[in-house]
């Protein structure tokens, strides 16, 4: 089975060696109006994605409302990467039969994955978004048969050039010798917590931060810890900084506040 074409570049028509440097700061859902996050912010990851794709009329309006230089990002459906017996199912509105909810999840290639996909796909079209997070649940462990899921659904989904796929696994078995050759042989980056782990492979950096310690969502990052992820995103590259916890529209407001002052020479916009 051939593996996925790979692509040279973050966004259609934009070849990474015009981008030497960028840092776009956000968060994992829209908190609080869309208005100020599309006028304060960098980009924001659609998280409604993964329990049930909006209309597309939906997303339409949402790009239509923020400005160009605005980036979506979106996380992938849940049909993909969660069995039915996951909990988040809770917030799932279309009906699935038995069957179909038999085929839901661990990246298994079937017709309900497939419809998945293109839901999830629509979206990511309509909104232009840069990236796909395919967030994986813990119990997805790498085993040699979810590896073989894995190889069969990225090269046989359809893959738009310039979207960029981020795979976020969880667990200790998911060390870099195991980590690295997946993300390289699937054209995927790494969507990581730099505070829990440092990134595998090359590309785009893809930074979800979920409080301390790990997924502890209430937290507030202190600004020491604010200018550790600066100190981080000044290595040359690209970036894609999303805070994901309770306090996230403030947290990220505050690390573009001290990025802009300690790096106002680095990008923090297309």
């Amino acid at each position: 089975m051939s593996s996925p074409q790979k692509r040279d570049s973050h966004e259609a028509g934009t070849a990474p060696s015009q981008v030497r440097h960028e840092v776009l700061v956000g968060t994992c859902g829209f908190a609080g109006a869309r208005a100020r996050a599309f006028a304060d912010l960098d980009l924001v990851e659609i998280q409604q994605t993964f329990y049930e794709p909006p209309r597309r009329q939906t997303a339409a309006r949402w790009r239509s409302e923020a400005p160009d230089r605005f980036r979506f990002t979106i996380k992938a459906w849940q049909l993909i990467t969660h069995r039915a017996t996951s909990p988040t199912y809770r917030r799932l509105k279309t009906p699935l039969t038995e069957p179909q909810r038999g085929q839901c999840g661990d990246f298994r290639w079937n017709d309900t994955t497939r419809m998945a996909w293109e839901r999830t796909l629509e979206i990511a079209v309509t909104l232009r978004a840069e990236v796909v997070v395919f967030q994986a649940p813990a119990r997805f462990q790498p085993t040699a048969g979810n590896l073989d899921h894995m190889e069969r659904f990225f090269t046989a989904i359809d893959r738009p050039g310039g979207l960029i796929l981020a795979f976020e696994p969880r667990g200790e078995a998911w060390t870099d010798a195991v980590l690295a050759p997946v993300l390289e042989r699937l054209d995927l980056v790494h969507a990581v917590d730099p505070f829990l782990r440092r990134p595998v492979g090359e590309g785009l950096r893809y930074f979800r931060l979920h409080g301390l310690p790990a997924y502890h969502y209430h937290y507030r990052y202190t600004d020491a810890e604010l200018d550790r992820l600066a100190a981080w995103c000044r290595r040359p590259g690209r970036y894609r900084v999303l805070f994901n916890n309770d306090a996230m529209a403030q947290d990220a407001r505050r690390f573009l506040q001290r990025w802009r002052a300690s790096a106002p020479g680095s990008a923090t916009r297309a």
